[in-house]
């Protein structure tokens, strides 16, 4: 191949993002020296150990390294400002010729006999296990290394990978739909969740009337169209997180994503707002478990930080959370008992205060404890979606029996009680 040098996209920027790619420069050198095929080797079985991959395990790498890389063009991409005509297209087509040349570059014909007949295995990869599948990411990436590897020419290529940017964006929020925080206050990264939960609302049983709100609330976010915060509050083990966890697997391929805000990453709220506002996608903040004891004050902090969100955000962020209480902020009997020192009593401002964080969310969503047919459907439901094999009668009555031992109904409950009757038919 070719010494020419990339224009956009050079190792000039950490393409280390997920703790095992090697240096982009040393890849190159592979392919003009022939030098460390056990390396190269090395890195595209853990790539494809990654996200289930098979098949040619080098174009795909390169189709990733594409995916992965934020520079001026794929950003420009990402937002669909780039022109047909744009110099900035015209300079992306010689990156894209070098590209093509990396696809159609035979590894398996480079270096010693043994180093051929290595690499040319990964041409043709075989998961080790029969039931080994592609993660929602690994199926992403295999199918841009499909078209990309069939691109008749740069025009092609350019057509084929910016259509990969406009539709999933460029770098970790492309190819990811979930994340998290990483980090102190003054060093900290939004980081994917590589094994975020998979479970759609097809899954969920007993919060139908719950989750069509909130679907409905998302559906007009993504839309473009007025959408509120949303509070998903009540008993626990009824499915709250789990509603929101799913949105992920309903509409991530509509540009959702969500980032996770644990409590001691509150404070970074406004960075992280900095940061992901910039960005072609909409964005959840999700808040779990959000509650505040009588001493802490920090609730203060969180309302001034909602408010600003809104103004930050505009139409591409939402702020969903869940908790235990109604109000967010413990009450206690004090806090109505309030006196002026003339001795005239009113109701508390320490009241107030604390019921106006909760107004900040446009929509509240109550998840309640099933009752006992509620429960023994959810039970039913699930033991028929898991082919659990056993009597209606004696299901209700491990059912009600599990409920005594296990703290009561619910969703969670109802789970547990599968989980534990497959692994008895397991050990049978």
């Amino acid at each position: 191949m070719t010494e020419r040098e990339f224009i956009f996209y050079r190792d000039d920027q950490d393409m280390d993002t997920e703790g095992f790619l090697w240096d982009w420069e040393e890849s190159l050198e592979f392919i003009r020296e022939g030098e460390n095929a056990e390396g190269l080797a090395s890195v595209l079985v853990a790539f494809a150990s990654k996200f289930g991959l098979s098949g040619n395990l080098w174009q795909q790498w390169l189709a990733y390294v594409l995916m992965m890389h934020e520079n001026p063009f794929t950003l420009a991409s990402e937002r669909r400002t780039v022109e047909e005509d744009s110099t900035m297209l015209q300079l992306a087509k010689r990156d894209f010729e070098i590209f093509m040349e990396l696809m159609n570059a035979d590894i398996g014909a480079i270096g010693s006999s043994d180093e051929r007949y290595m690499l040319s295995l990964l041409k043709d990869y075989r998961p080790p296990y029969k039931d080994a599948a592609c993660c929602r990411s690994g199926k992403i990436i295999a199918a841009l290394a499909d078209k990309l590897a069939a691109s008749k020419d740069s025009d092609d290529f350019a057509e084929n990978i910016s259509a990969y940017y406009k539709d999933h964006g460029a770098g970790i929020f492309g190819l990811y739909s979930a994340f998290r925080i990483a980090g102190d206050d003054e060093d900290f990264e939004i980081v994917p969740v590589t094994d975020a939960k998979d479970v759609g609302f097809d899954q969920l049983v007993g919060c139908d009337d719950q989750t069509a709100v909130l679907r409905e609330n998302t559906e007009a976010f993504l839309k473009g169209l007025p959408a509120n915060n949303v509070l998903l509050y009540g008993d626990s083990g009824t499915g709250k997180s789990t509603s929101i966890h799913a949105l992920m697997h309903d509409y991530a391929d509509s540009g959702l994503r969500l980032v996770e805000i644990t409590k001691t990453d509150r404070s970074k709220l406004p960075k992280v707002l900095s940061e992901i506002k910039k960005r072609n996608y909409k964005f959840i903040l999700f808040l779990d478990d959000l509650s505040f004891e009588e001493d802490e004050s920090d609730y203060k902090e969180l309302k001034a930080m909602l408010e600003g969100a809104l103004e930050s955000g505009k139409d591409r962020v939402l702020i969903y959370a869940t908790s235990n209480r109604r109000h967010l902020v413990r009450e206690v009997w004090r806090d109505r008992n309030d006196m002026e020192h003339d001795n005239d009593v009113h109701r508390s401002d320490t009241l107030e205060e604390k019921l106006s964080l909760a107004s900040r969310f446009g929509i509240t969503i109550y998840y309640s404890k099933p009752n006992q047919e509620e429960y023994l459907k959810i039970v039913k439901t699930l033991a028929e979606r898991n082919s659990i094999k056993i009597s209606d009668k004696e299901l209700e009555d491990l059912a009600r029996k599990w409920e005594i031992k296990h703290g009561g109904r619910s969703g969670r409950a109802a789970k547990q009680l599968i989980a534990w009757l497959k692994a008895e038919e397991s050990a049978k």
